[in-house]
C-alpha cells in the first residue's frame, strides 16, 4: 500500500520560476506606475474626496490581493502530510505509482509539483502551484482581485498614454498598442514609452485573463465541479448552488470574496465528498 503519506512523491519543491518572473513583472508594473505618477503627467485630476476615495480603495485591492497570494502559497493542497494508510477504501479511491500511496476521489497527479493533489484543479502557470481543496478559496479571490488591480493601474495610467497617442498618426497608436517590442527595435519609440504601453497592454490583458478565469471558475464553483470534471462532463458532485458554494468557500462564503483573513472552515478534509444521494438533493 506504500507510505501513510505521499513523502516520496515529492523529491523537492516545485520549481519557483514561474513565481519569480510573474514577481519581475509586477516590480516592472509598480515601477512604471510610480514613474509616471511621480516623474510623468500624474494622476488623473481628482478632487479632494474622490482622491481620497482612490487611495482607500487602492489600499484595500492591494490588501486583498496581496493576502490571497500569501494564502495561496502559504496552503498546501497536497496529500503531503495527509494520513491515507488504513482509510476505508471506496469507489473513486485510485493508487499512485508516482507518490507509491493510496489517493482519494477528484486527487490528481501534478507531474509539475510532482505529488497527488486533494480535489486537484489544475496547475496554475503564473504562481507555480496546483490548485487544489485547500487553496481554491483563495486562487478565486486571487482572480477577482487581479482583475479590479490590474485595471486600476490602467485607469492611472490612461492619461499618459492618451498624452502620447494624441501627438500622433492612428496607425502609428495601432502599431504601439499592439506592437509594442516592433516599434522599440525599429526606434519608433523611446525606452519610456515602449515601457508606458507595455506595462498599459499587459494590465488590460491581464485583467481580461484574470476575469474569463473567474467566469469559468464561478461556473465549475456553481456545478461543484473542477476543471477535470468539467472537462469529461462529471456531475458526480453536484449538491446545488448553495452546498456547493459553502463546499468550496465554506460557511461565510458571501463574504469571504471581501477579505482574505475571514475565518470561513471548509466543511469537508479533502479525502471524502458528499454526493447529491448522501444529502438527498436531485441535482439539475
Amino acid at each position: 500500500m506504500g507510505e501513510p503519506w505521499a513523502a516520496r512523491g515529492a523529491e523537492g519543491a516545485p520549481a519557483q520560476m514561474p513565481l519569480v518572473l510573474t514577481a519581475l513583472w509586477a516590480a516592472v508594473v509598480v515601477l512604471e506606475l510610480a514613474y509616471v505618477m511621480v516623474l510623468g503627467p500624474g494622476p488623473p485630476p481628482l478632487g479632494p474626496l474622490a482622491r481620497a476615495l482612490q487611495l482607500t480603495l487602492a489600499a484595500y485591492q492591494l490588501l486583498n490581493l496581496l493576502g490571497n497570494v500569501v494564502l495561496f502559497l502559504r496552503s498546501d493542497p497536497s496529500i503531503r502530510g495527509v494520513m491515507l494508510a488504513g482509510r476505508s477504501l471506496g469507489q473513486g479511491w485510485a493508487y499512485c505509482y508516482q507518490c507509491q500511496s493510496q489517493v482519494p476521489p477528484r486527487s490528481g497527479h501534478c507531474s509539475a509539483c510532482r505529488v497527488c493533489i486533494l480535489r486537484r484543479d489544475h496547475h496554475c502557470r503564473l504562481l507555480g502551484r496546483c490548485v487544489g481543496f485547500h487553496n481554491y478559496r483563495p486562487f478565486l479571490c486571487l482572480l477577482l482581485h487581479a482583475a479590479g488591480v490590474l485595471l486600476h493601474i490602467s485607469v492611472l495610467l490612461s492619461p499618459a498614454l492618451s498624452t502620447l497617442l494624441q501627438a500622433h498618426s492612428a496607425l502609428y497608436t495601432v502599431a504601439l498598442l499592439l506592437l509594442p517590442w516592433l516599434m522599440l527595435l525599429t526606434g519608433k519609440v523611446s525606452l519610456a514609452q515602449f515601457a508606458l504601453a507595455f506595462v498599459v497592454d499587459t494590465c488590460v490583458a491581464g485583467a481580461l485573463l484574470c476575469g474569463a478565469g473567474l467566469l469559468f471558475h464561478g461556473m465549475l464553483l456553481l456545478r461543484g465541479q473542477t476543471t477535470w470534471e468539467w472537462a469529461r462532463g462529471h456531475h458526480c458532485y453536484d449538491l446545488g448552488t448553495c452546498h456547493n458554494l459553502q463546499a468550496a468557500l465554506g460557511p461565510r462564503w458571501a463574504l469571504v470574496w471581501f477579505w482574505p483573513f475571514l475565518a470561513s472552515p471548509l466543511p469537508g478534509d479533502g479525502i471524502t465528498f458528499q454526493t447529491p444521494g448522501d444529502v438527498g438533493l436531485v441535482t439539475s
